[in-house]
């Protein structure tokens, strides 16, 4: 997962020009939409933008979902199509924009940052969730195909809770609602691998221990500089006086506001148990450490006065009355074992082994 995002193939060029900054992509990008109100509901998958356009005039609810940003000529046509500013065009399609709000008079341009678990790496992706919202549309545009909103779908096909009763700005909640509540989904696995990786690291301390701590501290960096941001938009959002934004959604969004807290909080808590995690990790790898010093240190300290005796006798004087006594040999294998079976023993008592 990259952390930051290249953006000098853009510079020196006029403000608004469309330039992909993001994932490199080859596939075609997609046009999907549904159409509803309170008694019907009408969704139509991979269509042209002349498709979507009719319902423009409606005064039913459209979503449309755009993914594949990569494809800039998409993007332009439908900026042209609902009066989208060029510097905002130019936002959508540069993937490391930070979460925010900007109120724009016709229109609200939201940005997200939306998680998706990775099962292949056994972690998770970000991508960017834009979002136009009109009077009567949501636009939502995305990186690649995927996301969280299948629920949100479900409900408006059945017509069920508050979607089908509700305008734009009910959509937009929901959309913003399903990518926080994801938050807690890949955060609460995340704690669960940083538990075992704590386990791991007391009980079995390895080198491979410390890429892990650190791959963990980075992506928890990287997604605090994604989410805190997003705690600003939301409250904008609260205290935004645009018409788009009506009093009933005012309570829905202090309640995504207290998630948002909720998901800077559990970063702060995971990032603290990872630093943590690395110190148990160092005083692991220095008790081990120890453990071995420890050791070789006994040896030595065992064999210096066997090392000594061995040095005396073996010094060839011609005059040691030792090495002309039968018993002479046995006797000193005799000192130096209990020699050293006295100091193994006086280690022990005084807890040194």
């Amino acid at each position: 997962m990259r952390l930051h995002k290249k953006s000098s193939k853009k510079a020196g060029l006029p403000p608004g020009t469309l330039v992909h900054i993001g994932e490199e992509r080859t596939e075609k990008a997609r046009i999907d939409f549904i159409d509803y109100d309170e008694n019907r509901v009408e969704e139509m998958a991979d269509v042209t933008l002349e498709a979507c356009l009719p319902f423009k005039a409606l005064p039913t609810v459209t979503w449309v979902d755009v993914t594949g940003i990569h494809d800039t000529n998409i993007i332009e046509e439908i900026g042209k199509a609902f009066g989208i500013h060029p510097l905002i065009l130019e936002d959508i399609v540069h993937s490391g924009q930070r979460p925010k709000m900007e109120d724009m008079g016709d229109y609200l341009y939201i940005v997200l940052k939306m998680l998706i678990h990775n099962s292949k790496e056994d972690g998770f992706e970000v991508e960017q969730v834009s979002l136009i919202v009109g009077s009567n549309f949501v636009i939502s545009f995305q990186e690649k195909e995927g996301d969280v909103f299948q629920s949100i779908r479900q409900r408006i096909r059945k017509g069920k809770g508050r979607s089908r009763k509700s305008g734009s700005d009910y959509l937009a909640y929901t959309i913003i609602d399903a990518i926080v509540d994801n938050y807690f989904i890949i955060l609460e696995d995340m704690g669960e691998k940083i538990e075992g990786l704590q386990e791991d690291v007391i009980s079995r301390p390895d080198p491979s221990n410390l890429k892990v701590i650190q791959d963990t501290k980075r992506h928890l960096v990287y997604l605090r500089r994604s989410i805190w941001p997003l705690r600003e938009a939301i409250s904008s959002m609260q205290r935004s006086e645009s018409p788009l934004i009506g009093e009933s959604i005012g309570p829905y969004m202090g309640d995504v506001y207290d998630h948002t807290i909720q998901v800077i909080e559990t970063i702060e808590t995971l990032r603290d148990t990872v630093s943590g995690t690395l110190d148990i990790y160092l005083s692991s790898m220095s008790n081990k450490l120890n453990e071995v010093m420890k050791v070789l240190t006994m040896i030595a300290t065992i064999f210096i006065p066997l090392t000594f005796i061995a040095g005396v006798y073996g010094m060839n004087f011609k005059h040691m009355p030792e090495l002309e006594w039968k018993w002479s040999y046995p006797v000193l294998w005799i000192a130096m074992v209990l020699l050293g079976s006295l100091m193994l023993i006086g280690f022990r008592r005084k807890k040194w082994l």
